[in-house]
């Protein structure tokens, strides 16, 4: 009797990791790259902006191998526009800023073997924060590190993009 109820319950995870898998559920930050994105070069003004940084470190998550040269990859992520930008939301009575938002822009677009995988396209990310001049170093730190998850965030969405990407 014990010995049917150990298969009935082997049969149902056999059937539940069937079902997970067929519906296309993977691990979160594992991404199925194609072909074309396997070895990739990040042409980028700069190498290394937070941005940049987390694309790299996404890909080789999803077992792409990023190179250091344009005639050695797969294909060129070619990153037209990355900056964060701040504006002031709202000020104080004297006129001091109280609050800011930071949007961080990237712009890019991506080719393989003379062809065009990815028209340009732009992506962005948003958020606001408080401001008070007394702390001034803990805020400066506070945008840092808003900018850092601003772009680790884009990068996910860059890698969503690649990875329905059809070969080159």
């Amino acid at each position: 009797m014990a010995e049917r109820g150990r298969a009935r319950i082997r049969g149902l995870w056999v059937l539940g990791t069937l079902l997970i898998g067929g519906c296309g559920f993977h691990l979160e930050g594992r991404l199925l790259l194609p072909a074309a994105m396997q070895r990739p070069y990040i042409e980028a003004p700069d190498q290394q902006s937070d941005f940049v940084q987390s694309l790299r470190r996404q890909m080789l998550i999803a077992g792409a191998h990023p190179v250091d040269s344009p005639q050695r990859a797969t294909a060129v992520i070619d990153i037209l526009y990355d900056a964060p930008t701040r504006r002031v939301l709202s000020v104080s009575a004297q006129n001091r800023p109280t609050e800011y938002q930071l949007t961080y822009t990237v712009r890019f677009s991506v080719t393989a073997g003379g062809k065009e995988l990815l028209r340009p396209q732009q992506v962005s990310s948003f958020r606001s924060y408080s401001f008070d001049e007394s702390l001034l170093l803990a805020k400066d730190h506070e945008e840092a590190i808003l900018r850092q998850a601003m772009g680790h965030d884009l990068a996910d969405i860059v890698m969503q993009r690649l990875s329905r990407l059809s070969g080159g």
